[in-house]
Formats: C-alpha cells, structure tokens, sequence
C-alpha cells in the first residue's frame, strides 16, 4: 500500500508541472499578476463604452465595435483573426417615450422605455384604462371583459430574498418577453411591465420581447417603467380603479441586415483541432453603453489570450475568442458559429462565457457530466487563494450553449450578483460603474480555467462513464 501511495503522489506531482518547469500554482499566480498589474481589459472597455457606446444589433455602433475589437486582436499577434458573417435584427428605438397619467387633476410623468421589439404607439400615443396583474394566471382570470380596451400593468417585483439574483430575474421575466402577446390575447391596447430591478429607481429596463405567431394587426404596444413609478402606479390604482394611463413611443422593426462575430485564434500546438473557446456578447442595449452587458465580457475574453501570450504559456489546444453579434435579440451569432462549427466537424472540448457583469468574480457553473465536473473540483484549490470558490454544476452561458455536447463541456464565469440587475438593460448600465481591480480578476479567473482546460483537456465519456451517469 505504501508503494502505491508513494506512486500516486509522484503521478501527481508530475502532472502539476508544466513543460518548462512551472507548476499550476506558480502559473496562476503569474496569470493573475499579469492581469492585475499589465491588464488590457479596462482600456479597452473604456473605448468600447465611451468613444463608441451602446451597440445595438444591427446599428452603426455595433459595426464600429466589430471593427476596433478585430483591429486590437490583430494588434496582440494572434495567429487568425477573422469575421463570420451573420444576419441580425434590426430594431430602432426612435424619439425617447412619453408617459403620464393623472391623478387629483395632476399630471403625473412616469419613467418609461419601449421593449426590444416592441411595435409603435400612433403618433398621438395611446390612452386607456389601466389594470393591475402579477401574472398570467391573473390575467386569465380577469378575462376579456375586464381587460378588452385596456392597458395590462405588470407589476410582479424580483424577488428580493433570493440570494441569485439570477434566480429572482428567472423568476418574473416571462411577464416581460411574453406580457404583450399574452395581453393581446384578451383585447389588450397595450402593456407597461415593470422593470426587471431589484433596487428602486427611476430607470427603465429594456429588454427583449415576443409577439410568439401573433399576427402583426393584433400586436400591441409594450413598454417598462421603473421600479419607482410602478410602485408609485400601483398605488395610484388602489384609489382610482378607473385611472387613465398615457404613452407615446416610436420605435420601428427593420428588415434583417448583415453583421458579425468577431474571432480570434491561437492554434494548438499538439492538438490544433481541439478548440477551447472564450467569449462573451459585443452588442449590447441602447440605453447605457452596454459597459457590464456585456463588455465586460467582450474585453475579458479578449484579454484571456493576450493574458496566455504574456504569461509566456504555449497553448497544445487551439484557444478562441469569440465576440458573439445579437445575443440580446436574437442568439444569431451564437446560433450560426454552432453551425458553422458543426458544419467543420470541429471539436470543441470546452467553451466559457463572461455574461454576467464586470463584477468581482467568485467562481463558474459547468455543464458538464458528472465525471468532467469532479475533474474541475480536482482544480477548486487552485483557485482558493483567489477568493474564488464557486463550482457548480448546472448552466454556462446563451452564447456558449448550443455548443454543447455529451463529451464536452460549457460554463460560464459567475460573478457577484447583487449589483448586476441595478444596471442590467438600463441607462446606468456605463462605464463608470465598472471597477478596474474587480474587471481584471475577471479576466484573469477566465484565463487560469482555460489554462487549465488546455493543459488536461476534458475526460471523455467511456461506457463506464455513461453508467454511473
């Protein structure tokens, strides 16, 4: 027994160094002080969110993304660099909305903006009625005689005792993505839904939604309002029950047109035809400037091969950064490089996303199966000094899903939540409300996973696997 013990730490202590003599903690370690002291990612969220500023798919600021982040990773010398053409949406927001409504003969201004997607009011806006519902189930029960000719409110908060705020924006965004068609259904004019927030304010949250196969005639209007005026609304409504509620927006759907994701490559050097792949979404909403949704992510995952090349480690697998085009409205870019990856019988053993804000990092989700998933907590304490100790299994990222495989595996890097939904979709959602220290032990957590993921690849799936599973 005691041979065996003696072999298994040799085996271990073996595996731990790298070729050139460095062991996974020193090159954490030097991973990690590059980022912190020779770090890219502020600079160049800096000039994503203020020379150019919110990029919405399809507009003439997401096209100047696609060209200043391919430019600065063919500045970093990578081995390819390229664009994969793809087909957006094309969604403008028009003149900045209008809302009120009155109460005591007094004109109350209300804080609102239309839905990504959303169709028009005419030009003299819309007026009506306005009745309250938490869900759908109350909108069913309501039914068409108290709801026909009337604009639907929802009004069901996040739910503020949830520890994942993820979990609480889960848990009442259908009324946003799905209200207006729901509405349509009993006679609805119109819908106001509140915002996705759990801090009350006075901004609006945008964000995207569906009119399902409601035919264009029976669409209607739909708009958020801040978590201030709905509770303010909400009130209002408890004493006049036959309030009248005004808005006026002018946004307008276009035809599909051409853009982008952007890629950049460091080919393997034994095993060029597996890919490892890093990237987050580079467009973003138009209200902010997309600083946490998501250039951060988009600028962390550009950092993690400039963060590679700096920390002098040679990559044996190919490792990707892909700036995806068209998460917020559509998953085009994310949907087309799965296809054109599948399409090249690529082998993609593992891909990580950075969708969740430029907040201090604490860990990932994997989806992965049991067997790769007790490799990454083979990796926990490697990560222990870095106050990084979130490994959970169970979801990755929008972009980074239709990747997904039996034998490989997708994350996605989990950062602290609770400030996320304070600017997600939002006017606020800008630069400044990024922390430079808390952006590079991002980039820098990202990069030590796929060191790591480079250096030991995934476990395949053998049929013993496939048992236990």
């Amino acid at each position: 027994m005691r041979y065996f013990s003696i072999l298994a730490f040799t085996l271990s202590l073996l595996i731990s160094i790298n070729v050139n003599g460095q062991t996974d903690e020193s090159a954490l370690k030097t991973i990690y002080s590059t980022s912190l002291t020779n770090g890219k990612s502020y600079e160049w969220l800096d000039y994503l969110s203020n020379e150019i500023g919110g990029r919405l798919s399809g507009s003439k600021n997401a096209e100047l993304a696609v060209q200043y982040t391919k430019a600065e990773l063919e500045k970093l010398g990578l081995d390819k660099v390229w664009l994969q053409p793809v087909m957006v949406p094309k969604w403008e927001r028009g003149e900045k909305e209008e809302a009120f409504y009155l109460i005591e003969n007094q004109k109350k201004n209300v804080n609102i903006c239309a839905l990504g997607g959303s169709i028009a009011t005419d030009e003299n806006g819309l007026q009506a009625n306005i009745v309250e519902v938490h869900d759908f189930e109350e909108l069913e029960k309501l039914g068409r005689e108290n709801i026909e000719g009337k604009i639907v409110f929802y009004n069901r908060p996040m739910q503020a005792d949830l520890i994942s705020t993820f979990n609480a924006y889960g848990g009442c965004v259908n009324q946003r993505y799905a209200g207006a068609m729901e509405a349509a259904k009993y006679g609805a004019i119109g819908v106001i839904v509140r915002s996705m927030n759990l801090r009350q304010d006075d901004f609006p949250h945008t964000g995207s939604m569906s009119y399902g196969d409601l035919p264009v005639e029976q669409r209607i209007p739909s708009a958020a309002i801040s978590t201030n005026d709905a509770n303010v609304l909400s009130v209002a409504l408890k004493s006049n029950k036959d309030l009248q509620f005004y808005f006026k927006q002018n946004c307008k759907q276009y035809e599909d047109v051409p853009s982008y994701n952007v890629i950049g490559e460091i080919t393997g050097s034994e095993y060029p035809n597996e890919y490892i792949i890093v990237g987050g979404h580079l467009d973003s909403w138009d209200l902010g400037d997309g600083a946490h949704d998501d250039g951060a992510g988009v600028v962390q995952s550009m950092d993690v091969l400039r963060l590679l090349k700096e920390s002098g480690i040679t990559p044996k697998r190919s490792i990707r950064v892909v700036l995806f085009m068209n998460e917020e409205n559509g998953l085009r870019g994310a949907t087309e490089y799965a296809r054109v990856a599948k399409e090249n019988n690529e082998n993609h053993i593992f891909a990580l996303e950075s969708d969740a804000g430029g907040f201090t990092p604490r860990g990932f989700s994997f989806s992965a199966n049991d067997t790769n998933f007790n490799q990454v907590l083979g990796w926990q304490s490697l990560f222990k000094p870095y106050l990084i100790h979130y490994f959970e299994q169970g979801g990755s990222g929008a972009d980074v899903g239709p990747l997904k495989t039996e034998t490989n595996v997708v994350a996605g890097l989990r950062p602290d939540s609770q400030r996320y939904f304070d600017h997600h979709h939002a006017s606020n959602d800008t630069f400044e409300h990024v922390n430079k220290r808390e952006l590079e032990l991002g980039a820098a957590t990202m990069t030590a996973l796929v060191y790591l993921y480079d250096k030991y690849g995934v476990n395949p799936i053998t049929k013993e696997t496939e048992i236990k599973n």
